[in-house]
Formats: structure tokens, C-alpha cells, sequence
């Protein structure tokens, strides 16, 4: 039965190469979802990679993760030597794909000039779950995959955190989600709030000479304190 089935399969694959190139690349897409519709593994959105073209894939505006330039060098000459072997996760809307993850793997592919003409400015995609669209939800899938390799900028994390509470995500559910402990939760937002409620103060000269007196003044009594025995005798001059 199933060498039947993959026969048929195979002498209906060897016409593919008769038809012009972006309507071979939709065409395999277009199998690719059928066969999806077929596995086992219908749930998971890696067993249906789409190619797409790489102008209607757009990066997210709230991913905190940060690539140092040797780690981005690697990771180019890494597709460039094995070719994509992850896809780029991303989730779309009326035409328009949006990253989820693969941040940096998108923008190679876009900005390498030998790696897009290799790849025919085209992206492979793993789209996410469409009952998943909220931006929340596109938000904590972002965070997953990144803290899931440990990487992620502390103040992208703290203003990812201050948003989902905006949008009434409860400590527990930010907590669950995003697999973090209740006290870097709490750390983060105390970054972030910290940081807002300064945003828009402006300070003067003289309140900063102000301040930096006062850091001096403390300094001098931290010294003191430390010459000082728990019982309150001087030992700075005992030998």
C-alpha cells in the first residue's frame, strides 16, 4: 500500500520541475499544507514549513534579545556553511508575517547578499497556532523561545513585563507563561518603574553638585564606621 502511494507520489513530485519557479515555491507550500492536514503531528508547527518571500516577513517591535556581533558573525557563517536548519517561527495577519522568533536568522537572510540569493529571497517558516494571535500571547511565545536558550536583555524583559501587566496579565500568569519566579518579576518591573518615573525629570547643575556632596558625605561616614569596633572604639591607629 504505501509503496503505491509513494510511487504515485513520486511521479506526480518529477512534473514540479516543469513549472515556473514562484509557482513551483507556492505550489510545494500548498502540498506541504495537505500532507500537514494528513500527519500525526497536525499540532505542531514545525511539521509544515512554508517557504515565504522574505518582504512580507517583518520583525517584531518587542523582542529583548540581544546578539553580541561575534555571536551574529557565527550565526551567519553557520547559514551560510549548513544552510537554515531552523526555521524562523512567526505567526500572520492579512498577508503579513510577523516574527516570533528567529529575529536574527530573518534579518541574515534579508541583509546577506549571498545567503538571500542562495535562499531566492525567500524565509523558511514555522507559523505559530492561529488561536494563539493576541500581541499577548505573541509576546510570551517571543520570551519562551528566548529564555529557553537563556538569552534576553534585562530591560527588554523589563518592559515586556510592565506591558503584560498593562494589559492585565496577573504576576501568576506572567509568572506561568514565561517561567519566571515571582521576585524577578517583581525585580523587573521595579527597573522599569524606577526608570519611567525618572523618564521626564530634568535635574540641574546644582542638584547634581547637591548630590554628589551628599554621596561624599555618606562615603566619609561608611569610613568612619569602619574604624570603629562593634564597641564603638577607634582601632584606624592600633597596630
Amino acid at each position: 500500500m504505501k509503496e503505491n502511494i509513494l510511487a504515485q507520489a513520486k511521479e506526480l513530485f518529477s512534473s514540479l520541475a516543469t513549472i515556473e519557479l514562484q509557482d513551483r515555491i507556492e505550489l510545494i507550500n500548498l502540498l506541504r499544507q495537505e500532507l500537514h492536514k494528513h500527519s500525526p503531528f497536525i499540532n505542531e508547527p514545525v511539521d509544515c514549513i512554508q517557504w515565504v518571500k522574505a518582504e512580507e516577513i517583518e520583525a517584531n517591535d518587542y523582542n529583548p534579545n540581544i546578539v553580541a556581533p561575534p555571536e551574529m558573525e557565527l550565526l551567519k557563517h553557520s547559514i551560510e556553511s549548513d544552510g537554515y536548519t531552523q526555521p524562523i517561527v512567526a505567526w500572520q495577519d492579512n498577508g503579513i508575517y510577523e516574527v516570533v522568533d528567529g529575529f536574527h536568522r530573518n534579518r541574515i537572510g534579508k541583509e546577506n547578499p549571498d545567503i538571500n540569493k542562495r535562499i531566492l529571497n525567500y524565509l523558511p517558516l514555522a507559523i505559530i497556532n492561529t488561536d494563539r494571535l493576541d500581541r499577548k500571547d505573541r509576546i510570551a511565545a517571543t520570551i519562551r523561545h528566548n529564555r529557553a536558550r537563556g538569552k534576553h536583555a534585562i530591560q527588554g524583559m523589563s518592559n515586556i513585563v510592565l506591558e503584560l501587566k498593562r494589559r492585565n496579565w496577573s504576576d501568576k500568569k506572567i509568572s506561568r507563561e514565561l517561567g519566571m519566579e515571582p521576585d524577578e518579576i517583581l525585580r523587573l518591573c521595579q527597573i522599569t518603574g524606577l526608570a519611567e518615573m525618572f523618564a521626564n525629570r530634568e535635574f540641574s547643575e546644582a542638584w547634581e553638585v547637591e548630590e554628589s556632596n551628599a554621596i561624599n558625605e555618606n562615603d566619609n561616614l561608611d569610613t568612619q564606621s569602619e574604624d570603629l569596633d562593634k564597641n564603638g572604639t577607634d582601632i584606624s591607629s592600633l597596630s
